[in-house]
């Protein structure tokens, strides 16, 4: 099944063409190495996606495990929305971000870790049903690479911005308007992943993709001014960096090989950043 192709076609991985296994750019879409090397087929049969939904819903749900277990029976949380809530100091460890982490203790990189942590059962499962929702279907019109990359960017400028919020705007009296002294979750990147949806139909004309986009970040960011506890900074800074990291790279144009590679070095610095949360904050925590 994962064995290599060394001769033949395959299937260019950026247009869909067939190309030979061999050949140094694609006739199409002028993609170089179209093939992967033969690898290509063995790509294909992970999804459109080349597996980044199963790697991301799988990844959250060790790390909210782990986050439950390391909180013990603080982590048993209250009420609906607070179902087997993980504590602030097990989430502070795996690397939560918001002002706190990112202004009082120098946790910069958290902004990159945050996004695959979870506070509540439901929390976690609301998030990975618009996940599965939402990349397969990014990743059609982007191409994997840069789907990965969309949602490292998203997620980054997301927290990003609410811990910026949380730091200067703790004062307010509304909670909607003070950002974050603690956040996670992967709502940041998930609004990315709309706003590069919306961007893509301003770029290819399409009605029904953007107006579908805007419809579902407009009602989870009604959602979101509605119910406590939400980020909404972190919703808006996720919109705006999905939107610019897609016009950006550009959705009209096919995927290339340092696509992947950006793709690649995001998801090694997501995991570092998981790393450096655990080994710089047990002397805090202990």
């Amino acid at each position: 099944m994962f064995r290599r192709q060394t001769e033949g076609a395959v299937v260019c991985t950026s247009c869909g063409s067939l190309v030979g296994v061999r050949d140094a750019e694609c006739l199409t879409c002028g993609r170089r190495n179209p093939g992967l090397w033969g690898f290509a087929p063995v790509l294909r049969r992970l999804g459109q996606d080349l597996g980044f939904v199963t790697l991301v819903t799988v990844t959250c749900g060790v790390l909210y495990v782990v986050s439950l277990l390391l909180g013990g029976p603080q982590a048993q949380g209250g009420g609906m929305l607070g179902m087997l809530s993980p504590d602030r100091v097990s989430l502070f460890l795996l690397g939560s971000s918001g002002a706190v982490p990112v202004f009082e203790f120098g946790r910069w990189w958290t902004v990159l870790s945050a996004g695959w942590l979870h506070g509540g059962l439901l929390h976690i499962v609301f998030n990975m049903m618009w996940v599965r929702q939402l990349a397969p279907a990014t990743a059609e019109l982007y191409g994997p690479g840069r789907t990965v990359v969309l949602y490292t960017i998203a997620g980054v400028s997301g927290f990003a911005a609410s811990s910026l919020a949380g730091m200067v705007m703790g004062w307010m009296p509304l909670p909607m308007l003070r950002g974050a002294q603690f956040t996670v979750g992967a709502s940041a990147p998930i609004f990315g992943l709309l706003g590069a949806l919306v961007y893509y139909g301003r770029r290819s004309g399409s009605s029904a993709v953007r107006s579908q986009a805007v419809g579902y970040a407009l009602m989870l960011g009604v959602f979101g001014l509605i119910m406590p506890g939400i980020d909404n900074y972190g919703h808006g800074g996720g919109f705006l960096g999905g939107y610019l990291a897609g016009r950006i790279m550009d959705p009209l144009k096919p995927e290339r090989l340092d696509h992947l590679l950006m793709a690649l070095a995001c998801l090694v610095a997501t995991a570092l950043a998981i790393l450096a949360s655990v080994v710089f904050g047990l002397p805090l925590v202990r």
